[in-house]
């Protein structure tokens, strides 16, 4: 395994021939990332990621730790990816990696994710779960949840704060516990209170914020210290332009960072706590789209400087010294987005993700002593940019005249006329597309098609109204969005009527599956890969969970409508060829909705395939079966779209 991390660089250099329509073998695509979640260690002299690894006797991924001083690697985990899957890694100094972990499982009688927090200890090369079983012992039920660190308290490299049900009075709700990540054992420090689901702590460490939710109402209360006094801050319906969420605080313990509207889109304001009137001061908007993510705090200049949206993703930097760095980044990688994503406890080091649309990623290393840029990782190393193809930004006007942001991609030294095409509704629905790098977007372009991808009413990103819009409404205006960008793509002449494929995931397989159910005439050909088809059994099977009435505010509770706006109830009107792909151990949506749906396509006769992915999830974590998923849309639209 040693040779892995030094073939993902070796690729960064190797040359890129001639790219005329060269086809890319399917597993470029099919494959996980070679690297993913690369975050660096306080002192910057240690690298820790996740890699794909492909080896005679095991496939899956490994956790890789590349010590810069000695250049020297190790593996100290694997997974194969269906016992768990790695959600993310964090540093607690030099010497203790975290791993945050999740896997299938049935909690007591309910399908469900669990999530653990393990422990490799570099200096005595040791792994362990999180918390010890003396902890465990001492909680009055097993949570599903064993991985919330909400303070890594820098200071303290042995410990962190986590959030951790099953304990006290209202033990299924959160208490704060202080973590010894030598021995795993705990010492509570706040104890948990009826509805309140989460706790934030200033800078100082005290627990300041609870977030209480009963059904679909939040409240936002603020104490002085752990188990002082409350008091109501604000209050707020789920999905409510009302809303104003923590986020955290600066160093100063009476400013709080919170994510509330401004004119209509979410904006970062800070508030002074001390003032009765809890003034909004905005801090850092966008007119066009809603800004929301976590504060970064610069431990070195002790105050907030920006804010990330997420893992790999974008900082976005208030203070000038940052904006320079970011500056000089762009200039010196010019033609892509630039990401700092991590800085050293010094700030002498970062860490930089550089991407595009036609760049699947590469992560470097920055110093800014000897003021190096270090190439150390491609995400995809088996896609070279000179085969990708460009995407470009449109609107269109849906038919009530709402305007929908759009982006295509057609393949590259092709003419975009008369092209076979996938329109590609994206997941949530309170989701989004960008122009950013897409997997499957360059995948289905590199065999051919244009592709089209819209943020329909409902998607995130547009500010209130737009995310509202989508309330209650699917199989609605929702569904007419992506027919309207059809029709768009059809009326530019860029698209052939007579080969165009919906294809989507999750809501998008919905979407996809409804799309050819109402407009029979308008696709050749629909794939769903873990897509609802039954919305009224997705909300009744919600009631399990504590998020039932934010499901049913956000879908609709008329069961009797919702099944008629389910495309199970639709198998009769479809009449072109449909695959559909599903993991049996999908705890987001259920492997019950592709199973049924391909009974009751069966039952009317109509040309259906069903892909049963073997304890496969909801993301396609699994090498074997995203592969197989993409092998499958590989030759289903060969076939069924008549690709030249």
């Amino acid at each position: 395994m040693n040779r892995i991390f030094i073939l993902i660089i070796a690729t960064l250099l190797l040359p890129i021939t001639n790219s005329f329509a060269q086809k890319i073998p399917v597993q470029a695509f099919g494959n996980l990332p070679d690297v993913s979640h690369v975050t660096l260690s306080d002192s910057g002299n240690k690298l820790a990621s996740v890699v794909r690894v492909k080896q005679p006797n095991f496939e899956g991924s490994a956790v890789l730790i590349w010590d810069l001083k000695k250049d020297q690697t190790a593996y100290p985990i694997e997974t194969d990816n269906k016992q768990f899957t790695i959600m993310g890694l964090n540093w607690s100094g030099d010497d203790i990696l975290l791993v945050t972990a999740k896997f299938p499982a049935v909690h007591y009688g309910v399908p469900t994710t669990e999530t653990r927090l393990i422990k490799y200890i570099i200096s005595q090369n040791k792994i362990t779960t999180g918390l010890s079983k003396r902890t465990l012992r001492s909680l009055s039920f097993s949570p599903q949840i064993q991985s919330e660190v909400i303070d890594a308290l820098p200071d303290d490299t042995n410990s962190v704060l986590m959030g951790l049900d099953g304990l006290g009075i209202s033990s299924s709700y959160n208490s704060v516990v202080k973590l010894n990540l030598a021995t795993g054992n705990t010492k509570t420090v706040q104890r948990s209170v009826q509805y309140i689901r989460q706790w934030l702590t200033d800078r100082q460490h005290e627990i300041r914020i609870g977030i209480y939710r009963d059904e679909a109402e939040y409240r936002i209360y603020e104490q002085a210290k752990a188990g002082a006094k409350r008091r109501l801050l604000w209050q707020f319906e789920a999905f409510d332009e009302t809303m104003i969420w923590p986020l955290g605080f600066d160093q100063d313990p009476n400013v709080l960072f919170v994510n509330a509207y401004h004119e209509g889109k979410k904006a970062i304001f800070k508030v002074n706590l001390t003032d009765p009137k809890l003034t909004k001061h905005l801090v850092y908007s966008d007119p066009d789209y809603d800004v929301e993510g976590q504060l970064i705090y610069s431990e070195l200049k002790n105050k907030v400087i920006g804010i990330n949206v997420g893992d790999e993703s974008e900082y976005t930097f208030w203070d000038d010294e940052y904006i320079g760095i970011q500056n000089g980044l762009s200039a010196a990688l010019p033609n892509s987005n630039n990401y700092i994503s991590q800085f050293s406890h010094d700030e002498r080091r970062y860490l930089v993700y550089s991407t595009s649309a036609t760049q699947s990623g590469t992560y470097y290393l920055a110093d800014r002593d000897d003021k190096s840029l270090y190439p150390i990782a491609a995400r995809y190393a088996s896609l070279p940019t000179e085969l990708l193809a460009a995407t470009d930004t449109h609107f269109y006007k849906a038919r009530d005249g709402l305007e929908i942001e759009a982006f295509l991609t057609t393949p590259i030294n092709t003419e975009a006329k008369q092209l076979p095409a996938i329109i590609f509704p994206h997941g949530g629905p309170i989701s989004y597309d960008s122009n950013e790098f897409d997997i499957w977007t360059q995948f289905f372009a590199n065999r051919g098609f244009a592709v089209l991808r819209m943020n329909f009413r409902g998607s995130a990103g547009y500010g209130h109204s737009f995310m509202a819009a989508g309330l209650q409404n699917w199989g609605l205006e929702m569904q007419n969005d992506v027919e309207d960008g059809t029709r768009w793509l059809i009326e530019k002449g860029i698209a052939d009527p007579d080969r165009i494929c919906i294809v989507g995931a999750s809501y998008g397989g919905y979407a996809a599956l409804m799309g050819v159910a109402s407009n029979p005439d308008l696709y050749q050909c629909a794939v769903s890969v873990a897509g609802v088809t039954d919305v009224e059994y997705l909300v009744k099977s919600s009631r399990h969970y504590s998020d039932h009435e934010i499901v049913k505010k956000q879908i609709g509770d008329d069961y009797d409508a919702l099944y008629e706006r389910s495309p199970v109830s639709q198998a009769d009107k479809i009449n072109v060829p449909v695959l559909l792909v599903h993991g049996t151990k999908d705890r987001v949506v259920r492997f019950d909705h592709s199973e049924d749906m391909f009974d009751e396509l069966e039952d009317n006769n109509k040309q259906v395939e069903f892909i049963e992915l073997e304890d496969g999830d909801h993301h396609l974590s699994n090498n074997e079966h995203r592969l197989t998923t993409f092998k499958a849309l590989d030759r289903f639209l060969a076939q069924h779209l008549n690709r030249l």
